[in-house]
């Protein structure tokens, strides 16, 4: 499968409301118009080598001596020369370009991928909180029940503070739900940007899908990774051998290009031949030096920007790194300790219901803090799941030839 065979877009996954995660990264990769207009820029710079590393055209030239008649008429022909060292030269430059599209085309594929990946989190976190608001609510309305039951009756210690409270609380969480609902809606424009699809075309299938956490390799083997084959790195590392071959070019600029030709006169008899030739006189030596030293200094700066990017990588590393920590510690304090000891709590107090030892008062009260609890992991699992998306596209790289993620093979034979 081609990335744009014959110029036009492939035939895109079949999506449904069952779809994988890869699944709806294939549909987008595939139709995002900011992955194709990186792989054309990328095909360009490939198919520039040739011309770069060819001779120059031909000219046709023409000569005429007119007096009262026309006294010559000579058309003829001139080819430019270049050394073989020149157009090799060129030739690597236009190579090393090309890397360089290729590298700006990867990194825009893992980009892409990375906000696909985002907004598919983004409509997991939204559905499921969503349904743990809504079951809050529920909690929030038993609890006022009882609660207005027991000031009815006398009953235990509800007031009518008390009351109000609840009613207060349950409000508050129906225009949470409203907000979470306009969230949703946004998170799903979003979804749908990301997968190239416009304001006017057909909504794609919602994903219905349970936020997991994604487990990750050892640090060290994520350090190495990074190091290996960052795309940030990448793309500089391209940027470095382009620059090198740039000083190889310049290197070449006081070595003089020559010209021959030949023209006829067609009036003449006998018929003469007359040949042409001319030779490039690189004689400025100041131009050739700064030509150079221009060339070197981008060299230069292209290392020093490399080296810069890499100590950035290593500090983005570390704290990508501690907010997955982080997170993580809060997910298992949650869930080896504080929903445990909820769930307890909450048997405790339905037991003590069914035999009459107490009311029910507490039931609600205890489910809603479990509810609580469990939002609050949710969140915590949102932003774990945001930060390892951004520590994968640190450590990610795509292949020419892995049709899953570039369905499409360089043009490499020039």
């Amino acid at each position: 499968m081609l990335l744009r065979p014959a110029g036009r877009k492939p035939d895109l996954p079949v999506l449904t409301t069952d779809s994988s995660l890869a699944d709806y990264l294939r549909y987008a990769l595939l139709n995002h118009p900011q992955v194709g207009a990186a792989f054309y820029d990328w095909r360009a710079a490939v198919e520039a080598i040739m011309p770069a590393r060819s001779l120059p055209d031909p000219q046709l030239t023409f000569q005429a001596d007119i007096a009262d008649t026309l006294m010559t008429f000579m058309p003829g022909i001139m080819f430019d020369f270049m050394t073989q060292g020149k157009r090799a030269a060129m030739g690597r430059e236009a190579a090393a370009a090309s890397e360089v599209a290729y590298r700006n085309y990867a990194t825009t594929v893992l980009r892409t991928a990375a906000t696909v990946r985002k907004a598919w989190i983004e409509i997991a976190y939204v559905d499921e909180a969503l349904r743990l608001r809504e079951a809050s609510l529920g909690a929030i309305d038993q609890s006022a029940a009882v609660n207005a039951s027991d000031y009815a009756t006398g009953r235990g210690m509800a007031t009518l503070g008390t009351q109000v409270l609840f009613l207060n609380s349950a409000a508050q969480v129906r225009a949470t739900i409203a907000a979470l609902e306009d969230r949703r809606a946004a998170a799903r424009t979003r979804f749908k940007s990301v997968l190239g699809l416009s304001p006017d075309d057909a909504d794609p299938p919602w994903p219905r899908i349970a936020l997991t956490a994604t487990p990750l390799p050892p640090e060290p083997e994520l350090w190495r990774a990074a190091k290996a084959v960052n795309p940030e790195l990448a793309s500089m590392r391209a940027m470095v051998e382009m620059a090198i071959a740039g000083v190889q070019v310049a290197n070449t600029t006081g070595t003089p290009d020559f010209a021959l030709g030949a023209m006829i006169d067609l009036k003449a008899d006998p018929l003469m031949v007359r040949p042409t030739a001319s030779l490039t006189l690189p004689i400025w030596r100041d131009k050739i030096t700064a030509t150079v030293a221009a060339a070197e200094a981008r060299r230069d700066a292209a290392v020093a920007r490399l080296n810069a990017e890499q100590l950035n990588l290593a500090a983005e590393l570390a704290q990508m790194l501690y907010m997955v920590r982080e997170s993580e510690r809060m997910i298992s304090y949650l869930e080896g300790t504080a929903l445990p000891n909820l769930e307890r709590s909450l048997a405790s107090a339905e037991a003590a219901y069914q035999s009459g030892m107490d009311g029910p008062g507490m039931i609600p009260q205890t489910r809603l803090m479990a509810l609580g609890m469990r939002l609050e992991r949710l969140e915590t699992l949102r932003q774990r799941e945001t930060a390892v998306t951004d520590l994968l596209l640190m450590i990610a790289d795509v292949a020419p030839a892995d049709p899953a993620l570039l369905a499409a093979a360089a043009p490499s034979s020039r």
